[in-house]
């Protein structure tokens, strides 16, 4: 019997070991990875033959990684991190370049500045594809772990490996259906309104409903949601308001009015957010020079 080792290891078997993890089914891996079902299963036991461990065991119709196979799929994904930097150093050509980049990002961000970016990536890199995971509160394990290589969100985390740019602002304002009502012009009437909001899991409300509490203005919220993608809905033919940042109206909040508030309010930043290790990398820096030129 052949003894394997280290040097059997190839960037398609750990691309190979990610894909059926994230997967849950050597079927929708193989769809995925563009190769046969039997092509995945024979480099599956090479893999288990390399490293000594079955890998997957079955799980009602699908089946789930041993923990073994968890912690190689982390090591994996830092390796072909690595792998591409050793390709791309010196001259990048993205037209060369095919990858999926995986981005985390809420409803807001995702529609304000991501088919943009996608557009402006295919442009350069026909082989480049998009993959996006919500955001919601983004902490510093999403990038040190590799679930994503960049973040978009209000809140970059708080870490000396975590990098971040500022790439716009934008003003709050108050929404509501035009058809139904007018603008808040002081604030007793914009109190005295009902609200909706969003409030992300577990229990985190937006920058800006935290400024307005602890200035003392009190709101009755008829509704709370865990995404931006409902607000519409709620407010439309109501008497509701709801306050959010102003680019909403391009998106998601399109079709409701929108004016100044009667109070002032701090601006909402938004950042692009990284792990020190791709600081340097050409194709990582080539990704946020286009995020950035689509911001």
């Amino acid at each position: 019997m052949k003894k394997f080792d280290h040097l059997d290891l190839d960037g398609h078997l750990l691309t190979l070991l990610s894909t059926v993890i994230e997967q849950g089914s050597v079927t929708r891996a193989a769809l995925t990875l563009g190769v046969t079902q039997s092509a995945v299963s024979h480099q599956l036991d090479r893999l288990r033959a390399i490293v000594g461990d079955s890998l997957f065991v079955k799980s009602g119709r699908g089946i789930v990684p041993t923990a073994r196979a968890e912690a190689l799929a982390q090591q994996a994904q830092n390796l072909l991190t690595q792998m591409q930097g050793f390709v791309h150093v010196g001259a990048f050509e993205p037209a060369r370049l095919s990858q999926c980049f995986t981005i985390a990002a809420n409803d807001m961000q995702r529609d304000l500045l991501l088919p943009g970016l996608l557009n402006r990536l295919r442009a350069q890199a026909p082989g480049v594809t998009l993959r996006v995971l919500a955001s919601d509160i983004p902490s510093a394990d999403m990038l040190r772990d590799q679930e994503c290589q960049l973040v978009i969100s209000p809140r970059p985390p708080d870490a000396t490996d975590i990098k971040h740019k500022r790439m716009f602002s934008d003003s709050y304002r108050v929404f509501y259906d035009p058809q139904v009502r007018k603008a808040p012009r002081s604030l007793k009437a914009y109190e005295a309104a009902e609200h909706v909001s969003v409030v992300y899991q577990p229990k985190r409300a937006l920058d800006i409903d935290d400024v307005l509490r602890q200035r003392g203005i009190q709101r009755h919220f008829a509704v709370t949601l865990s995404s931006f993608a409902g607000i519409a809905a709620f407010v439309r033919g109501t008497h509701r308001l709801t306050t959010l940042p102003g680019l909403l109206r391009e998106g998601l909040l399109h079709g409701l009015a929108d004016a100044a508030l009667p109070f002032v309010t701090p601006q909402m930043p938004m950042y692009a957010i990284w792990h020190l290790r791709h600081q340097d990398d050409p194709v990582h820096a080539w990704l946020r020079a286009q995020l950035f030129a689509s911001a």
